[in-house]
């Protein structure tokens, strides 16, 4: 028969062991919780940079992390593009949109269920990019219809932190969730994109450019800087119409778009205004590097005839209009400064044809 003692040291053997339970059954309580808010997030997000905000930057402050980055399998350039067109950088050292998987790291053989390791820099170094002091690794899977697409990629200093024999449930199910978000921004993306496109060009619309040149324009102001508009129209296009038809009307609109496309940078922003007229914003640039270009683009489309179907080919020339702004600190009303800044550069547009047509023509000196 156990004594008094013996019985009372047993009861607080058994309420140290119910207390330690109790913590560790709030731990992971507050654990849930936590993964839960962090999933919530990403389906909350708003956009593609946002949610790969949310995916990087967010989970690694949210976990006490050294670094997490997204490798994400992007053969056709899609999620590119899209992120090229919300005005991005693809945040080259925690986002890796990738053609192939293959060869990349070696756990995307077979990676089904969330992986944790040690770091080994011949295997997770393309994926950590430039990142140091890394010593685990959870290489958590992103899946569309059943298909490996890439990965979240957890980098901590602890080496103990991702250890192989760790549960990984409450990975797996943030990796499902994650994937679900990428999908659902994505197509959200290019639904915006499509209201904002051009059918026939490929190129951005007259709905997409009077949205951005207001943006165009407070970012001048912000930054005291300028910005030019080129305005295109295409010489005696009716012509081409009335004599070969709409199929070689539109033949001639997508070649010069793409004899365009090649000569504007990254950071221009070119749209179809309507019908053969064309608008190309030019941040940050000056009036002499804005006639330059359109120089450019001008000898450009002229150098070689333009082959239509059923037609042959037919030589096609361009008139350009230019004109240019820097909004004063004061201005706010971006709305009225971009209808100006397009109905100077039409103006000047009327100059270049008035003057006989293949040619460049600047606004009037104010």
């Amino acid at each position: 028969m156990q004594t008094a003692e013996e019985l009372k040291a047993k009861l607080e053997s058994t309420q140290r062991r119910l207390e330690a339970l109790t913590a560790e059954v709030a731990r992971n309580d507050e654990k849930l919780r936590h993964s839960q808010r962090r999933q919530l997030r990403l389906l909350q997000a708003p956009d593609l940079v946002s949610l790969f905000d949310e995916m990087t930057d967010g989970l690694r402050d949210s976990y006490g992390l050294e670094c997490v980055s997204v490798v994400l399998c992007d053969p056709g350039h899609d999620v590119r593009h899209l992120l090229t067109t919300m005005r991005t950088n693809s945040r080259e050292s925690k986002l890796h949109l990738v053609e192939s998987l293959s060869g990349f790291a070696p756990q995307y053989v077979a990676l089904r269920r969330p992986w944790l390791g040690a770091y080994a820099a011949c295997d997770h170094q393309m994926i950590f990019g430039n990142a140091t002091n890394i010593a685990s690794v959870a290489m958590i899977p992103l899946r569309h219809q059943g298909d490996l697409i890439g990965s979240i990629n957890l980098g901590s200093a602890d080496g103990d932190r991702f250890e192989r024999r760790l549960a990984s449930d409450f990975l797996a199910q943030l990796g499902v969730i994650a994937s679900f978000a990428i999908e659902n921004a994505v197509n959200r993306a290019r639904l915006r994109r499509s209201g904002f496109t051009d059918v026939l060009t490929g190129w951005h619309n007259r709905r997409y450019l009077l949205a951005r040149i207001k943006e165009e324009l407070a970012r001048a102001r912000r930054d005291r800087s300028n910005l030019v508009c080129l305005m295109l129209d295409i010489d005696h296009f009716k012509r081409i119409n009335d004599t070969w038809g709409h199929a070689a009307g539109d033949a001639v609109l997508r070649e010069l778009a793409h004899r365009i496309e090649s000569q504007v940078r990254a950071s221009d922003i070119a749209a179809r205004y309507g019908g053969e007229e064309f608008v190309i914003l030019l941040p940050n640039t000056d009036s002499a590097a804005g006639r330059n270009l359109a120089e450019r683009i001008r000898r450009t489309v002229a150098a070689t005839p333009i082959d239509m179907p059923a037609a042959g080919a037919v030589d096609v020339t361009v008139s350009i209009g230019i004109s240019e702004a820097m909004p004063d600190v004061s201005a706010n009303d971006f709305k009225t400064l971009g209808d100006a800044l397009i109905a100077r550069a039409d103006v000047a547009l009327y100059v270049a044809k008035a003057a006989g047509r293949d040619r460049v023509a600047a606004e009037a000196a104010a």
